[in-house]
């Protein structure tokens, strides 16, 4: 909760900022003499709470909507010594990493896989695959595990989430400012909005939305490599080296969920500059030059 009042008062700061930056460069006034009217400081408010809305939304649903759409079994108690071996894992790396225990779950998929997801760090959720326990030893899976309880630990879910909202803001209040600018210099609409404003808001927002998705992407595969190395300090370097190099032999695997996907274990075979999670050969190389 700590880490959420942190980020949102340095993002507020830097809106605060921003709206300093623009009167004092007179923007508003230098648009208002090119006949634009448009109040810049509402706008960026308006921008902020749409652009935070869904990504808290889909942040606070997250555990809900894993649970349901991937079809994790949470487990309460170990119904046998494989599920016994999980929890004893995940509360050893959760007390190392310094968490209270979360879920475990295992969900249906023959695709090795896992992900964690929740906002609170001492209430999280972690979830494999029947594939991945199938395909993979107890080392590897160790690995996987430790991967995963890092995420939670970092609070990657918080921190991917606050940065989605930035950038939803900013693309929202440059989408609109462009399209009115457009609306009202190049079209000469006086009064409400023409076509050109929704036509060329719509463009805009299409093309930094582009922009904004490589940008939490990048964001998102700095967290890949922080949380290999979570997962190399919980069971081991080479362990972590063992696990990626086993994903490397599948072939095709399942993608998860878009609300799952920045904290799974796998990438999916997305252009390297729109993908969640770095190539595995240069996680592994970055965990060998440990």
């Amino acid at each position: 909760m700590l880490r959420i009042f942190l980020f949102l008062g340095t993002n507020i700061a830097i809106m605060a900022v921003l709206a300093l930056v623009m009167q004092l460069l007179g923007l508003e006034g230098i648009l208002a003499a090119n006949g634009v009217d448009l109040n810049l400081n509402s706008l960026l408010i308006m921008s902020a709470v749409i652009g935070f809305a869904g990504s808290f939304i889909s942040l606070f649903m997250s555990k809900w909507m894993a649970k349901r759409s991937m079809g994790v079994h949470v487990i309460g108690q170990a119904g046998n010594s494989s599920e016994r071996w999980l929890l004893d894992t995940v509360r050893f790396q959760a007390d190392r990493a310094g968490i209270k225990m979360p879920e475990v779950g295992i969900f249906d998929s023959a695709s090795p896989n896992a992900f964690a997801t929740w906002w609170n760090n001492n209430d999280a959720l972690v979830a494999v695959s029947q594939g991945l326990l199938q395909s993979m030893n107890k080392d590897e899976v160790e690995a996987v595990l430790g991967h995963e309880i890092s995420h939670v630990a970092n609070g990657d879910m918080v921190t991917l989430a606050l940065v989605q909202g930035v950038v939803n803001t900013f693309v929202f209040f440059l989408s609109r400012v462009i399209g009115h600018t457009v609306d009202r210099v190049v079209f000469k609409t006086e009064r409400g909005y023409g076509p050109a404003y929704y036509i060329t808001s719509m463009i805009a927002q299409f093309l930094l939305g582009i922009l904004a998705m490589m940008i939490v992407a990048w964001f998102s595969r700095l967290r890949e490599y922080r949380a290999d190395e979570g997962g190399a300090a919980l069971a081991g370097n080479q362990k972590m080296i063992s696990a990626l190099q086993r994903l490397q032999q599948v072939s095709n695997p399942q993608p998860l969920p878009d609300e799952m996907a920045a904290f799974g274990i796998s990438g999916g075979a997305l252009h390297e500059l729109f993908a969640s999670h770095p190539p595995l050969e240069k996680r592994i190389a970055a965990l060998r030059a440990r």
